[in-house]
């Protein structure tokens, strides 16, 4: 895993398509069948993106504290926002927009200094060759339930026309991945249609990384991919190894104008931390309008969130995963010494805050946002037989931030925690 990708903390991916022109979901639409595909692809007519900024966009991005962003190059309906020689489905040749949304997006992001990351959909069910074989290459016993968009209905499979699928997937790919400069993350979606044999892997893995060896993947490649994704569910458990918790501000990711569900500011900066907390980072998701417009409510989420961010940034990048909520019941991060703790204070508490099984002597508390150092005592343990006491940290309502309080905790050496089940005290 690239040190780069741990170290960044925040993300923002991004839903664009023609599905903002009348605010339905994503593919899913016609998919599903809660409109016609005939009805779905009329959206080509009306994308115009005739104010999308990549300049605003990157800027915007950059001041949310992110440093990476994701953008779909390519739902599963299959329509391009790039300039692609092997299909004509794109908004370059389809629709009024006649531009190059990659492009300009991914030069705009360099020029913040923010990594640059392509969604790409693995499966296309606009392709024709793409509905050839079945998962596995096992015909279903009921064919009454096979999605025509996804198999064949009739029951009968074409090897050869898969082939030619995954032909036209690979030159896609070539075309994200040469012609827009250093790519540093590629996400897929839409792997579990097919097995990794049908999908060709591992070389087609291998030849994704010819184009970049550092070059990240998600797990969203039957197997072979560089991180988990864990998608809207919060993890509860910590996913091993790196991972990236994928989520939206409301809940749609492309736009739909009548989803008015929004999370708070205040609810975005503690799902922030609890992923950080626990070692991952979290892509955020926004779906701009069709005219490439981003809705304020949008807007302020990724302001709000990157004001936060700047005030406590050295609790957030770079930072190692916290200690286990059995011994502080909020969200921490370490510092890669471990010799700095960062605790994060949700709620007010009424006189003080408890931190158990802290074996090193504190050396300073600070309230991060305000500099204000902070006292503490420790009641209880039992030293002769290395079982630390309770520590009580005293904090006021005056001392806590409008959203989310960070308390940097300073010691001499790198922090251990007792992690026994206590002893019964026979001697003193």
């Amino acid at each position: 895993m690239q040190q780069w990708f741990t170290d960044a903390k925040l993300g923002i991916f991004i839903h664009y398509g023609i599905y903002a022109v009348q605010g339905v979901a994503e593919s899913w639409s016609f998919y599903n069948g809660r409109m016609s595909y005939e009805d779905y692809m009329k959206q080509l007519d009306g994308f115009t993106a005739s104010k999308f900024d990549a300049k605003y966009w990157a800027d915007l991005i950059a001041k949310s504290g992110a440093k990476y962003s994701v953008l779909t190059t390519k739902h599963h309906d299959g329509v391009a926002l790039f300039d692609t020689k092997f299909s004509d489905l794109s908004v370059m040749k389809a629709t009024p927009a006649k531009r190059d949304i990659i492009k300009e997006w991914s030069e705009a992001i360099r020029d913040q200094g923010l990594r640059v990351g392509m969604y790409y959909s693995l499966i296309d069910w606009s392709h024709p060759d793409y509905p050839s074989v079945y998962e596995n290459g096992v015909v279903p016993d009921d064919l009454s339930q096979v999605n025509r968009f996804s198999s064949p209905m009739d029951g009968v499979q074409d090897p050869e026309r898969w082939e030619r699928f995954l032909a036209f997937n690979r030159n896609q790919l070539g075309e994200v991945l040469s012609n827009y400069g250093q790519v540093d993350l590629l996400w897929f979606d839409g792997d579990w249609e097919r097995s990794a044999e049908q999908w060709g892997l591992p070389a087609f893995k291998e030849y994704l990384k010819s184009f970049n060896p550092d070059l990240i993947i998600n797990s969203r490649l039957q197997g072979y991919g560089d991180y988990k994704t864990p998608e809207q569910g919060l993890p509860i458990t910590r996913p091993e190894g790196a991972w990236e918790f994928c989520t939206t501000i409301n809940t749609s990711w492309g736009y739909v104008h009548t989803d008015h569900n929004y999370k708070s500011l205040n609810q975005m900066i503690r799902m922030f931390c609890d992923c950080i907390s626990m070692g991952g980072n979290m892509l955020l998701d926004i779906g701009p309008m069709e005219d490439g417009t981003i809705d304020p409510r949008q807007e302020a989420i990724l302001l709000g969130l990157g004001d936060w961010i700047r005030t406590h940034e050295e609790a957030v990048y770079g930072t190692q995963e916290g200690i286990m909520t059995r011994y502080y019941l909020g969200g921490s991060t370490l510092s890669p010494d471990k010799k700095n703790l960062y605790l994060f204070v949700y709620d007010t508490p009424r006189e003080n805050i408890c931190l158990k099984g802290l074996c090193n002597p504190i050396t300073k508390i600070t309230v991060l946002h305000s500099g204000k150092e902070l006292t503490h005592e420790i009641h209880g343990g039992v030293p002769w037989f290395h079982i630390p006491g309770t520590t009580w940290i005293q904090i006021t309502p005056e001392d806590m931030h409008d959203q989310v309080t960070v308390l940097k905790l300073e010691f001499d050496e790198e922090i251990e925690m007792y992690g026994g089940s206590g002893a019964v005290v026979t001697h003193n």
